[in-house]
Order: C-alpha cells, then sequence, then structure tokens
C-alpha cells in the first residue's frame, strides 16, 4: 500500500499544483487513498519532495532534478557495478542483465532510487525489466547507469 500510495503523490504533485500536505491529503482521499498528516509526511521526506516557487506568487510541492552524483548513491554503485553484467533498451522497456541470484538485488536498488520516471520492475535470477515511462526516460537510464561502469 505504501508504495502504491507514494506513487500516487508524485503523479498527483507533478499533474497538479499542491501547496500543502492538507491538499495532498485531500487529493489522495479522492484517489482512494485513505492516510494521515504524519503518513504523507513521512512519505514527502522518502520521496525528496521539496516546496518550491510555482512562478505564480505561490508555492508547490515538487521532486527536485537530481544530479547523476546525487541520484546513485555509493551502495547503489558498489552494488551495480558488482553485479550488472550489461543494460539496454528498447523503447520504454529497460532490461539490466546481472551475475546469476542478483537479479532481485538490482531490481530493489532500482525501486530504492524512487525515480518519477520508473513505473516499476520485474525481477528473476538474473534479469530486471525496468518499465519506464517513455523511450527518453529508458535511454537517459541506460546513459546514467553506463556512466557508473566508466
Amino acid at each position: 500500500m505504501k508504495s502504491k500510495r507514494q506513487k500516487k503523490i508524485l503523479e498527483l504533485i507533478t499533474e497538479k499544483s499542491i501547496e500543502t500536505q492538507e491538499q495532498l491529503l485531500n487529493e489522495l482521499l479522492e484517489s482512494g487513498f485513505k492516510s494521515t498528516q504524519a503518513t504523507v509526511s513521512r512519505d514527502i521526506k522518502e520521496l525528496r519532495i521539496i516546496k518550491t516557487l510555482d512562478g505564480l506568487g505561490g508555492y508547490r510541492y515538487v521532486v527536485p532534478r537530481q544530479e547523476e552524483s546525487d541520484k546513485f548513491d555509493a551502495r547503489f554503485r558498489v552494488i551495480f557495478r558488482e553485479c550488472v553484467t550489461s543494460i539496454d533498451f528498447a523503447q520504454n522497456l529497460v532490461v539490466v542483465k546481472t551475475m546469476p541470484g542478483l537479479g532481485a538485488a538490482a531490481g530493489a536498488n532500482i525501486d530504492a532510487l524512487h525515480m518519477p520516471t520508473v513505473i516499476g520492475t520485474l525481477s528473476g535470477d538474473d534479469t530486471t525489466l525496468v518499465i519506464m515511462r517513455d523511450t527518453e526516460a529508458a535511454m537517459q537510464f541506460c546513459a546514467e547507469i553506463r556512466k557508473m561502469f566508466d
């Protein structure tokens, strides 16, 4: 339930100008997610959502654009350098090949990034399929991962 709620939060702040946690709570309720202010506050912290000026004199919640160095922490880099053997994409699908037994670790690490461009992952023994929002996001994700190996 938590991951679905957090995905809905990311969707809501991307599509609507939401200024307060109360507004966010109301939008979640209208979308079928019953929650509390404390839970939403924790979600905001976990998702690293910030408030920024909206250009109209008000504020709104946004997911900050992250530089590659911020997006992939040291743990993620170590796991990927040690377990990923190849990465490629076709349209909005990214295929991450890993050493045997490490597909789930790769998928879990991608999920932990909480990237708004990642719709979800599906992992097997030595492969993780990453479903991205569009082809451009898949291409950019692959390029960023490949930079880690250079």
